[in-house]
């Protein structure tokens, strides 16, 4: 194992329930989501933070956050999506990842606090089905 979470998800040397893969990135459950089916999406490569992602990789990058967060509403029966990324500063894992959240109208999220939630039994397997799925087609 690295000394990288992350790294060690791409390098599938620790278990995650990946939702979506491409050649540059990888989309994962977050293991203590704000809302059930919180996805982070980060790139193949260790790379810290935003400033440091290459150019050449940005477009590629985002549009992945762009897919999710486009598929993520139908699949999970929500009304929309929070997008986030934190620098430096309460980045919990210094390697680049980017939020997506399922929100909905009331779920009581406020501001920059974020509840943190729990699986139940078997819950994290289904919600990462339910994204594959609609990230499956083109």
């Amino acid at each position: 194992m690295t000394t990288c979470i992350f790294c060690d998800i791409v390098a599938a040397t620790i278990p995650a329930e990946i939702v979506h893969e491409t050649e540059t990135t990888v989309a994962f459950l977050d293991t203590r989501p704000v809302f059930k089916g919180h996805v982070l999406v980060v790139p193949r490569e260790h790379i810290v933070t935003l400033a440091d992602l290459p150019p050449e990789q940005v477009q590629p990058y985002f549009i992945e956050v762009q897919r999710i967060s486009a598929r993520m509403p139908a699949a999970l029966e929500s009304q929309g999506t929070f997008v986030a990324m934190n620098n430096v500063v309460s980045q919990s894992v210094a390697h680049l990842h980017c939020h997506v959240v399922p929100r909905t109208k009331g779920d009581g999220l406020r501001g920059f606090f974020w509840p943190r939630h729990k699986y139940a039994e078997g819950e994290q397997a289904s919600y990462a089905a339910r994204l594959r799925e609609a990230l499956a087609s083109p």
